[in-house]
């Protein structure tokens, strides 16, 4: 292939990407209505501000953008968790993805499994976290605490038993506890809001800023 076809070929890649994506703005990807084209103001700004942290637009993002205000500042909060925090980012994606896990959040499950392999976790790793305690040799840790952790909190409506408590607490300083806590918390949100509204999983690659492992 010479030189000038393999930038034709290439071009040609991008700008479909691009067309995937823009008709994807336009479809009904929940149980909501599709967006209508000229987007209003507050909706462009809202996925304007995620391209800038370098995701694509995912349907996420777009059932969101049904109530912009409310969905920038759920967006702000994942942000905060993704380029702001101090705890790992590794067991925040072990937090988020047990807890998809609990709450069987199939979309939640298919953005994060590709953001926990981004950030160190193997698919073993993920795929064996229901029955951590039984492969714990899997799991270092403070890993295994997190899991435990989340655990705590998803099957038992935020209980929290002391001595899972306690092992938090001999490994983790109370900003990260803070950290830990509210990405299960939002990540519980979201699974219900994305099951509730039916966003449909992707099947065409998007997916949101990885931010920093």
């Amino acid at each position: 292939m010479s030189y000038m076809r393999v930038i034709l070929f290439f071009s040609f890649c991008f700008l479909s990407s691009l067309n995937t994506y823009s008709q994807a703005e336009f479809t009904q990807i929940s149980r909501l209505p599709a967006l209508k084209a000229p987007l209003d103001e507050p909706t462009q700004k809202l996925l304007d501000a995620t391209r800038s942290k370098g995701g694509q637009i995912i349907n996420l993002h777009l059932t969101y953008a049904h109530a912009p205000s409310i969905g920038q500042a759920n967006l702000s909060m994942a942000y905060a968790l993704r380029f702001q925090s101090k705890s790992p980012r590794q067991l925040r994606e072990i937090a988020i993805i047990r807890t998809a896990q609990i709450l069987d959040a199939k979309y939640e499950l298919n953005q994060h499994y590709s953001l926990g392999l981004a950030c160190g976790l193997s698919a073993a790793q993920i795929d064996g976290m229901p029955n951590w305690r039984g492969h714990a040799e899997m799991f270092n840790q403070h890993q295994q605490a997190v899991l435990a952790y989340a655990e705590a909190i998803g099957y038992n409506k935020g209980e929290v038993d002391d001595a899972t408590f306690s092992d938090m607490t001999h490994l983790f300083d109370s900003q990260e506890i803070v950290e830990l806590t509210m990405a299960i918390s939002a990540y519980t949100s979201t699974a219900y809001f994305t099951k509730a509204l039916r966003t449909q999983v992707e099947v065409d690659g998007r997916s949101a800023a990885p931010g920093q492992c």
